[in-house]
């Protein structure tokens, strides 16, 4: 009886905080759709602090922050948090919308290095579904695969079983990439290597020194990638490849 009542009271506080959580989300998009983007930003930000110490993510509670962030005028907050958001749902067209857009309202304009014609390709087709979504696709690629082989070992018909041969090499390569696919979108977001300034002006130095040669500047909402870190400094690399250190208090991690 005892552990009963413990699993019941731990189910009632669950019950409880998800409640909680669902009436923050409401308010929250109600502040906003009443223009007070203020408060809706102060309360799914109590969202994100709950979700956080509970260990889960949402992209959807980011993509609402990260549109009252932009409405209130906080392009850099707004930026970082549709970062967020696309490194949880990548496939989100909603997200890289709004995203491009607000990347439009930053000052620096930098001239990205030329990427091969197939790697944005993959990239592309890499990122139409987070890692859950190919996880499950590889999952359903490998039932289909083991099928083939079924068909293969023990239907007679030679027809069938040369479809299930070719068919089932195919579905093993697809298979394959699809992993891939979902260990590189799981490894992006675990291990998260790229930031956003948020200092209105950054200084970018030849190296971790306040008295080292200052190389260009960097403003808000510049999206960077974060090489290593040396003390409170943290060597950062932009889009056309120049590479820099700056204090670590003017980036925050995606």
């Amino acid at each position: 009886m005892k552990i009963l009542k413990y699993v019941f009271i731990i189910v009632l506080l669950f019950c409880a905080a998800l409640s909680y959580a669902q009436s923050t989300v409401e308010l929250a998009s109600e502040a906003y759709r009443t223009e007070d983007y203020k408060k809706s930003i102060q309360l799914y930000e109590q969202v994100l602090a709950q979700n956080v110490s509970e260990g889960k993510e949402s992209a959807e509670i980011y993509y609402n922050l990260g549109n009252a962030y932009f409405r209130n005028g906080e392009t850099a907050k707004a930026i970082l948090n549709y970062e967020r958001a696309l490194l949880l749902n990548p496939g989100d067209s909603d997200i890289r919308h709004n995203l491009r857009f607000a990347r439009t309202r930053i000052e620096d304009k930098i001239d990205t290095s030329d990427s091969f014609f197939l790697t944005n390709w993959v990239n592309s087709f890499k990122n139409l579904f987070s890692s859950n979504t190919w996880a499950n696709i590889a999952i359903a690629l490998f039932m289909a695969f083991l099928a083939c082989i079924a068909a293969f070992l023990f239907v007679r018909r030679m027809w069938i079983r040369k479809t299930a041969f070719y068919a089932g090499i195919v579905i093993f390569v697809f298979m394959l990439v699809a992993n891939l696919f979902a260990f590189n979108q799981k490894n992006s977001r675990i291990n998260r290597n790229t930031g956003i300034v948020m200092a209105a002006s950054a200084s970018i130095m030849t190296s971790p020194d306040a008295n080292s040669q200052e190389l260009f500047r960097l403003h808000e909402g510049t999206k960077v990638k974060l090489n290593k870190t040396d003390g409170n400094w943290i060597e950062i690399e932009i889009a056309n490849g120049s590479v820099g250190w700056t204090s670590k208090e003017n980036v925050e991690v995606i």
